[in-house]
C-alpha cells in the first residue's frame, strides 16, 4: 500500500485537498472496488493510519460453525486459529488485499476515486470563491467562442473565467494574453469544472476600482451613493459625505485629476462624471446633468417624478448628450424623468401652473418678472422640504419663513432632531423659491404713483392758469382788450379772434 500512501501525500500536500475530503474519496473508491468483487460493501471497513501514511480495507465477518455466506461469515475453526478467544457469533475484521480484487473492480475503484476527487475539488473551490462574488479578479485573455471570452485566471487550469457577451464593455477588444480586470458576479459548477462568471459592465466594477484609488471611500469618509453606466461610453457617480470640511467630488478626482484618471485607464478611457449627491431633487438633477450648466430645474409632477431642466442654447446638446446618453444616465441616477428645454422652448410653454416658476427668459437675464405665482409664507410650503423637520420647527415656534430666516441668520435654532445640514437645506430651498420684498416697498410704490398723478394734475392746472392770465392788445392802436371785445373802445376798429393753425 506504499503507492497508495504516496498518492495520499500528493493529494494533500501538492494538490491542496483537505485531509477529510481525501479520506472520504479513498474510502468510497475502495468500497466501490470491494462491492464490484463481492457484490456488497455493507461489511467493508476502511481504516487509515493516524498520520495518513497508509490505508487498509477489511471484511467484517461473523464467526459461525458452518459457513453459508463466505462474504459475511467466517468458519469457527479458522477463527480459532487466529485467536482462541473467538467464539461463535463474534465479529472479526479480516484484512483484504486490493490487488486480489477483479480487474474490473480496480477500474471501478479508480473511476469512483476520480469522480470523487473532482467533486471534492469543485466543492472546495466553490466554497473558496462563493464569498468572493462582488470582488475584482485579474486574468488574461485565453480564447473567444460565440462572443464569450474565456479568461485564464492563473491557477493551473483549476478554475476558468468566462466573460459573457452581455457583461462585456461595448468598446473593449482583446487579443491573446491581454490583461483583463473584471468583477466576479457568479460562480457555476459545470461538467468540466467550475466557472467564474465575470463582468466588465457592472457599476460595482467602477466602485471597487474607485475604492482602491480613493482612501476616503475605503475608510467611509466619502460614500458612493449611486453609480450608473453606459459601459464603454460614460459613467456617472454620485458621492456624498457627512463631514463639512471634506469635498467628496474633489477627493474622488484627486490632485490634478490623478485619482479619477487611474480609474479611467482601468475602464479603457470611458468618460466618468463625478458629482455631488444632494437631498434636494432640484439641485441633484442640476448636478446629474453635468458637464452641462443648467439654469433652472422645475418639478412638473412630484408624484410621477417628472422635472423640466432649462438650459441655454449653447448647453442644450451637452445636456442631452450623444444620442440622448447624458440625460438618459441622469434619469437613471436621479430616478426622475427629466425633460430638457432651451430658454426659447421654455418660453413657448405654459409654466404658470408651477408655484415657483418665473418667466424662463428672466431666469437668465435678471429681467423683471411679470408672471404671478403662488406666495410661499411657511416652511412647510417649500417644495421638497422634509415634512418631519418642518413639523419640528413649527412645534418650536418657527413656522413662518420670515421667522426661520431671522433665526437662521442669528444662528439661534437649536432643536433636538434637526441637524445643521437640515437647516442649511431649508435655507437653500428658501433662496431658490422665495423672493423677499422689503417692508413698505409696495406702499412706497403706490405713493410714488400718487405723487406722479398729483404732479400731472398740477401741471395741467398751471397750464390753464397761464392761459387765463394771458393779456391781449388792439393791433391798431395798442389799447388793452379782452377775448370778448368786438370793437376796440379806443380807435373803434372791429376785432375778430382766430386760433393759430400751428
Amino acid at each position: 500500500m506504499s503507492e497508495m500512501a504516496e498518492a495520499i501525500r500528493q493529494l494533500i500536500q501538492e494538490k491542496g485537498y483537505s485531509e477529510d475530503s481525501v479520506k472520504q474519496t479513498i474510502e468510497k473508491a475502495l468500497k466501490a472496488a470491494y462491492k464490484r468483487t463481492y457484490g456488497t460493501d455493507e461489511n467493508a471497513i476502511v481504516k487509515f493510519e493516524d498520520d495518513m501514511s497508509d490505508v487498509y480495507i477489511y471484511s467484517r465477518k461473523v464467526v459461525v460453525d458452518g459457513v453459508y455466506d463466505p462474504v459475511r461469515e467466517y468458519e469457527l475453526e479458522d477463527a480459532k486459529k487466529l485467536s482462541e478467544d473467538l467464539e461463535e457469533g463474534d465479529e472479526i475484521d479480516l484484512l483484504e488485499d486490493p490487488k486480489s480484487f477483479d480487474r474490473s473492480a480496480v477500474s471501478t475503484g479508480k473511476q469512483t476515486a476520480h469522480q470523487g476527487l473532482n467533486e471534492t475539488f469543485k466543492d472546495s473551490l466553490y466554497n473558496e470563491y462563493k464569498d468572493k462574488i462582488g470582488e475584482i479578479i485579474i486574468g488574461y485573455y485565453q480564447r473567444e467562442r460565440n462572443g464569450n471570452i474565456y479568461v485564464d485566471l492563473g491557477n493551473a487550469g483549476r478554475l476558468e473565467g468566462v466573460l459573457p457577451v452581455k457583461y462585456q464593455s461595448k468598446l473593449e477588444f482583446y487579443e491573446k494574453n491581454d490583461r483583463i480586470k473584471a468583477l466576479i458576479v457568479d460562480i457555476k459548477k459545470t461538467s468540466t469544472g467550475l466557472q467564474l462568471i465575470l463582468s466588465r459592465s457592472d457599476p460595482k466594477l467602477v466602485s471597487s476600482i474607485l475604492e482602491k484609488e480613493v482612501p476616503e471611500i475605503a475608510d467611509g469618509t466619502v460614500e458612493i451613493v449611486k453609480i450608473v453606466r453606459d459601459a464603454g461610453y460614460r459613467t456617472k457617480i454620485a458621492v456624498s459625505t457627512k463631514r463639512e470640511e471634506v469635498d467628496p467630488v474633489g477627493a474622488c478626482v484627486g490632485l490634478k485629476g490623478i485619482r479619477i484618471q487611474n480609474v479611467i485607464r482601468e475602464l479603457l478611457n470611458e468618460k466618468i462624471d463625478v458629482l455631488r449627491w444632494d437631498p434636494d431633487p432640484v439641485e441633484f438633477i442640476k448636478n446629474a446633468l453635468s458637464p452641462a450648466q443648467v439654469g433652472r430645474v422645475l418639478i412638473t409632477d412630484a408624484d410621477k417624478r417628472q422635472a423640466l431642466a432649462i438650459v441655454e442654447e449653447s448647453q442644450f446638446s451637452l445636456a442631452i448628450g450623444r444620442q440622448g446618453q447624458n440625460v438618459r444616465l441622469a434619469n437613471r441616477l436621479c430616478d426622475w424623468n427629466i425633460d430638457v428645454k432651451t430658454i426659447e422652448q421654455a418660453e413657448e410653454m405654459d409654466l404658470s401652473q408651477f408655484s415657483t416658476v418665473q418667466n424662463a427668459h428672466a431666469l437668465f437675464n435678471d429681467e423683471e418678472v411679470e408672471e404671478s405665482y403662488d406666495e410661499i409664507t411657511t416652511v412647510a410650503e417649500l417644495p421638497g422640504v422634509d415634512a418631519e423637520v418642518a413639523e419640528l420647527l413649527k412645534a418650536n415656534g418657527i413656522e413662518e419663513i420670515q421667522d426661520f430666516v431671522e433665526a437662521y441668520d442669528e444662528n439661534r435654532i437649536n432643536i433636538e432632531g434637526v441637524s445643521k445640514e437640515a437647516l442649511d437645506t431649508i435655507n437653500d430651498l428658501i433662496n431658490q423659491n422665495v423672493e423677499f420684498v422689503e417692508e413698505g416697498a409696495e406702499e412706497t410704490e403706490a405713493q410714488q404713483e400718487s405723487n406722479d398723478a398729483a404732479e400731472e394734475e398740477t401741471e395741467a392746472q398751471e397750464g390753464e392758469a397761464s392761459e387765463e392770465e394771458e393779456e391781449y392788445f388792439c393791433p391798431e392802436c395798442g389799447a388793452k382788450i379782452t377775448l370778448d371785445t368786438k370793437v376796440c373802445p379806443n380807435c373803434g376798429i372791429e376785432l375778430e379772434f382766430a386760433e393759430d393753425e400751428e
